[in-house]
């Protein structure tokens, strides 16, 4: 039966039906079509249905072996895995031990009971051996045999094909197909609901079945969907007639009948809902499926056939690509799994394969198509150098980048559209920012001459991201603890300012030993070294761990540290300033407003700070918008941020990506991202957006500074804590090599201070004459009793 949507569907005309579909598809997933790149494992082609429009099922005779071994699903799955593939699509006829004694005999010598268990461990061991996604379509299942394959595939997928139940009658194409019945496979689809499995499924037209029975269909799997949640995707696939099949003379539907079917689909089935045509089915007419209002293509192999439609090849991925980009749209690598259930994987997943996901994911669910990562020493990803069609950028990112150059506040939905930025979006972002950049800084590139002192690595903290803190020592975390004498913390800041430093950076671990007198001590102790050093020094973790130790308000310690000698604050610790992330990443440190009553009373006493973020783990741009609007509504109040500094996630060595709990760091894309849109958003309350050398490289801070930054940081002399997480950029970027990277691209080097003032020349003269660094002595720490005194003396 019919509702009054599908009932007015049925009586429109096709233009109108196309225009009304392609903007709800537009609403839902905007410029953006999908695909996943796939390798195809057809396991078995038995199958106890006789479809009669089917090539892919084969009789035993047929076959050399009723099932692929081990050795050929892996060699199968292993090539796609070098073709960059992500998905393992296994492919296989339903239940054909119920058919033919070959296929029992077969799966009795292989040690299995039933081509279920087959496959379970078929998935199991290409998911192991490749870290290939798997995901299976073996046709009807038992809510147990659904539940057993749950555990190893990210996915799966049933076609409903359709309601009508007459196509199963005699003369029918389903005649003598017992899977076919409808009623057992919407209870497939309705047992993958229940079990939270996302499910890919789909009608089949042109095989005798009318438009109000197409209609049916999709009613059934909107009803479905409505009470699960579960259908990740709806294909519209269209009957090819093949030779040797009683179907073989039958009419294939128009292009026509495709684009109202799919048209139909999205007006049923709703703006944000998934709707795939196979391009291999409909080539070279892709440009009326997408108006039509598809959102994917569905899985595309560079290294295997579709074995069930052989007679049509797979489109290059390439090709596909500019038929996409002629149409508007930007192709984007996905996964078996859709970005919205790969973004809520304790609710959709299993345990065992939710690292899987993560790590195979960029921060929108989607695919990680590069292997370039922060800290790594990789060649940067290739790069469209100008924007190739204009028309493609959305015009909601137009009128935001509008707005954000006029000083405007964005809203966090705003933001995140624009972090959703791909294709030429993302070129002409970087260009609109870079522009902005140039209007406001001009074309001076800075950086500080500085020194990093890391006091101590002992931390009573368990910031499940950190690789540089090791416990105390008691607990002997990941190597040994040390924790300074004073002197060497003097030693440090005077050779320091022999090698030309206008400033030293202290930062460590919370010291369980540690008071607000521990942290007043460092200061006075480098002021009485260098009376001249600018100390930038203490997170507002720091600032907060001293004020509770003294008892006092954090104006009453901040007031102390400024008279000991403290001239500025570093704005770390402020990772996510979400307190959602924070509770994943760091469930002890600062909540979020904690952070940012620290930094705003700083700012009131007329301590200046810098802001950071530290991007690329377990959260989503929706976080990255809520961050980077708090920063700014702090400095709308308070004018006390000198900079604002993104940096990226350095997961390799990191405890929460070695535990499977994280991403592995920020996408190229996501950091170039990241740096133009805090120029954008951040504008004109902070000029001044810095990229960090020590995470990127030289030639990702290069391209970072061709994308709306415009400032290098520090020169650091000594960097204990990005090179704890596995970073290979180096510890120091002296002057020289500071300067030529910047003269690379055409750009003016200038140092300066941390308030962002020309340093002298005296300063600079010291700083390119610098000598080599001292060894460095590393004060073993003592075990943690608060009656000792606060530092090694």
């Amino acid at each position: 039966m019919l509702n009054e949507t599908a009932a007015d569907i049925l009586q429109r005309e096709l233009p109108e039906l196309i225009a009304q579909a392609h903007a709800a598809a537009l609403r839902g997933h905007g410029n953006r079509i999908s695909y996943s790149r796939k390798v195809f494992i057809p396991l078995t082609r038995l199958c106890r249905d006789v479809c009669h429009y089917c090539t892919f099922a084969a009789s035993p005779r047929q076959l050399d072996r009723p099932y692929l071994g081990a050795d050929e699903v892996l060699a199968i799955a292993r090539a796609g895995a070098r073709a960059g593939c992500k998905e393992a699509l296994f492919t296989l006829g339903d239940k054909p031990e119920r058919r033919y004694g070959s296929a029992r005999r077969a799966l009795a010598s292989l040690g299995y009971d039933s081509t279920i268990a087959y496959l379970e461990a078929m998935c199991e061991l290409v998911l192991r051996e490749t870290g290939l996604l798997p995901h299976a379509n073996p046709g009807v299942m038992t809510k147990d045999e659904i539940a057993r394959l749950r555990r190893v595939t990210v996915s799966q997928g049933l076609m409903l094909e359709s309601t009508a139940a007459r196509l199963c009658e005699p003369g029918g194409p389903h005649f003598g197909s017992p899977d076919k019945r409808p009623e057992r496979r919407i209870e497939t689809l309705r047992h993958g609901g229940e079990l939270a499995v996302p499910f890919t499924t789909g009608i089949l037209i042109g095989i005798g079945e009318t438009r109000a029975e197409r209609l049916e269909a999709l009613l059934t799997i909107s009803e479905l969907h409505r009470r699960y949640g579960h259908i990740q995707e709806v294909i519209v696939q269209n009957f090819r007639a093949k030779a040797g099949t009683r179907l073989s003379a039958a009419p294939e539907p128009s292009l026509d009948e495709l684009a109202w079917t799919i048209a139909a689909a999205r007006l049923v089935l709703g703006p944000e809902m998934n709707i795939q045509a196979p391009p291999n089915l409909s080539a070279p007419l892709h440009a009326r499926l997408i108006a039509a209002g598809i959102n994917d293509w569905g899985g595309v192999s560079p290294v295997t056939p579709d074995h069930v439609n052989p007679e049509a090849p797979w489109p290059h991925i390439d090709a596909l690509a500019q038929a996409s980009a002629e149409q508007g749209k930007v192709l984007t690598e996905r996964l078996a799994i859709y970005p919205r259930y790969a973004c809520e994987p304790q609710r959709w997943l299993d345990p065992a394969l939710r690292s899987h996901v993560l790590r195979a994911t960029d921060s929108e669910g989607y695919a990680r198509t590069e292997s370039w990562q922060p800290g790594a020493v990789h060649a940067l990803p290739a790069a469209t150098a100008t924007v190739r069609n204009p028309a493609s950028i959305a015009r909601q990112v137009a009128d935001s980048v509008a707005a954000a150059r006029t000083g405007a506040r964005l809203e966090p939905d705003q933001i995140v559209r624009l972090f959703s930025a791909r294709g030429d979006e993302l070129e002409w972002l970087c260009e609109q920012a870079d522009r902005l950049r140039r209007e406001i800084v001009g074309e001076r590139v800075t950086y500080v001459v500085n020194r990093n002192v890391n006091y101590t690595n002992v931390c009573s903290y368990r910031c499940r991201f950190c690789a540089f803190a090791k416990g105390t020592p008691a607990r002997g975390l990941r190597g040994e603890a040390y924790d300074l004498a004073l002197d060497e913390v003097a030693r440090r800041a005077r050779e320091a300012w022999e090698r030309g430093a206008s400033e030293i950076c202290m930062q460590g671990g919370i010291h369980p030993r540690y008071t607000g007198e521990t942290y007043l001590a460092l200061v006075r102790c480098v002021k009485a070294a260098v009376p001249q050093l600018h100390v930038h020094a203490f997170s507002p973790l720091e600032v907060w761990h001293g004020a509770q130790t003294l008892r006092l308000s954090l104006a009453q310690y901040l007031q102390r540290l400024i008279d000991a000698g403290l001239d500025s604050l570093p704005g770390t610790a402020a990772e996510i300033l979400d307190d959602e992330v924070r509770r994943a990443i760091c469930p002890d440190k600062l909540t979020t407003a904690q952070w940012l009553e620290v930094v705003e009373t700083a700012h009131a006493l007329g301590l200046p700070t810098t802001a950071t973020i530290m991007f690329g783990h377990v959260e989503r741009p929706l976080h990255w918008a809520r961050h980077l609007l708090h920063v700014r509504d702090l400095q709308a109040r308070t004018r006390g941020f000198t900079e604002f500094v993104p940096l990226p996630f350095v997961a390799m060595e990191a405890p929460l990506y070695l535990r499977g709990h994280a991403r592995s760091g920020p996408s190229w894309r996501e950091t170039r991202l990241m740096h133009a849109i805090a120029r954008l958003v951040l504008h004109p309350l902070i000029t001044n957006i810095q990229t960090s050398w020590v995470k990127l490289g030289a030639e990702g801070a290069s391209a970072c500074l061709r994308g709306g930054a415009n400032d290098l940081g520090g020169t650091l002399m000594n960097e204990s804590i990005s090179r704890a997480a596995g970073t290979q950029h180096g510890q120091e970027l002296p002057p020289a090599a500071m300067e030529a990277l910047v003269a690379a691209i055409g750009r003016v080097p200038q140092q300066r201070t941390m308030r962002y003032q020309p340093v002298s020349a005296e300063r600079r003269r010291a700083s390119l004459a610098a000598k080599p660094l001292a060894a460095l002595v590393a004060t073993p720490a003592r075990p943690a009793r608060r009656d000792l005194p606060s530092l090694e003396t």
